[in-house]
């Protein structure tokens, strides 16, 4: 009987193997494959076209373009309200006549008689056409020259360092700072109106620098007795020059005209003027006397 069986079974094809309920589709090559096309992502095959359309994609980078442009412009007006970017190109418009007439006036103020800033439709002219007009050039060069004057001097001490000019750098510009801040405080206190500007501060409390410079290099040629006398010469002469130019701005205008100052007031304007001009020796002393043996 087991032959039998065997025999049928070899006989009939059908029986080869069981019925398969479902069709295999996983190779895609199955009898319903072509109804069902495949659309992946590249490794899927599903398009980037599904998940973002055109003008999505353009809605987003103009939203993008929208914050960037209105995010500069926040950066532009609150970097404008503390430096006024725009206006440091006046205080840089200088040419070669000028620096000389502008060295030889904080050396020789006492000749000059005009100090009257000249305005063009109540505008100051350019420093390069008016001696009288504050400018940053000067201050900033004779600020690198004072950094690089004090290196040469720490070496002829054999004191020289890069952390030493670091510090000696950081203390001139940390002294500057106090100073025109102190200035700008007091000018609230006595409630100055005037058209003094904190770039305008800085630019006259940085002529200094220039009579700084030329005492150190006097006193490494001439020892202290030079560094002294020009000291002194470069003193005066910059307290002559700053009473002379600020009397303008802060005091009164019948005070600017040579007319008797009256009044608590007026007083006291006068004497922030003597006081500003007083502190320009002190400061010039305090960061140069150590850089002469």
């Amino acid at each position: 009987m087991d032959a039998s069986k065997r025999r049928l079974r070899g006989s009939n094809p059908n029986m080869a193997a069981p019925h398969q309920l479902f069709d295999d589709t996983s190779s895609g090559t199955g009898p319903h494959a072509a109804e069902y096309p495949n659309h992946g992502s590249p490794s899927l095959g599903i398009p980037t076209q599904a998940f973002l359309s055109e003008p999505m994609s353009n809605f987003a980078m103009a939203y993008g373009s929208s914050l960037a442009s209105q995010g500069k412009e926040m950066v532009d007006k609150n970097i404008d309200r503390i430096i006024p970017v725009g206006k440091l190109k006046y205080y840089f418009a200088v040419d070669t006549v000028y620096v000389g007439k502008k060295i030889g006036l904080l050396f020789f103020p006492y000749m000059h008689q005009d100090w009257e800033v000249r305005y063009q439709k109540d505008t100051p002219v350019a420093p390069r056409f008016d001696v009288n007009a504050p400018d940053l050039y000067i201050p900033v060069m004779a600020f690198i020259t004072y950094l690089l004057v004090a290196g040469l001097a720490l070496g002829t001490q054999n004191n020289f360092s890069p952390e030493i000019l670091g510090m000696q750098a950081s203390s001139a510009l940390a002294w500057l700072i106090v100073e025109v801040f102190a200035i700008l405080l007091s000018l609230y206190l006595v409630t100055v109106n005037t058209d003094l500007t904190t770039v305008d501060l800085v630019a006259f409390s940085g002529y200094k620098y220039v009579g700084m410079i030329w005492a150190v290099l006097c006193g490494l040629l001439f020892g202290k007795t030079g560094y002294y006398v020009l000291l002194a010469w470069c003193s005066i002469a910059i307290a002559f020059f700053m009473v002379r130019t600020l009397r303008l701005k802060i005091l009164s205008a019948a005070a600017a005209e040579g007319v008797l100052v009256r009044g608590a007031r007026n007083q006291l304007r006068m004497y922030l003027t003597m006081a500003i001009a007083a502190v320009q020796p002190l400061f010039m002393y305090w960061l140069t006397y150590h850089l002469v043996r």
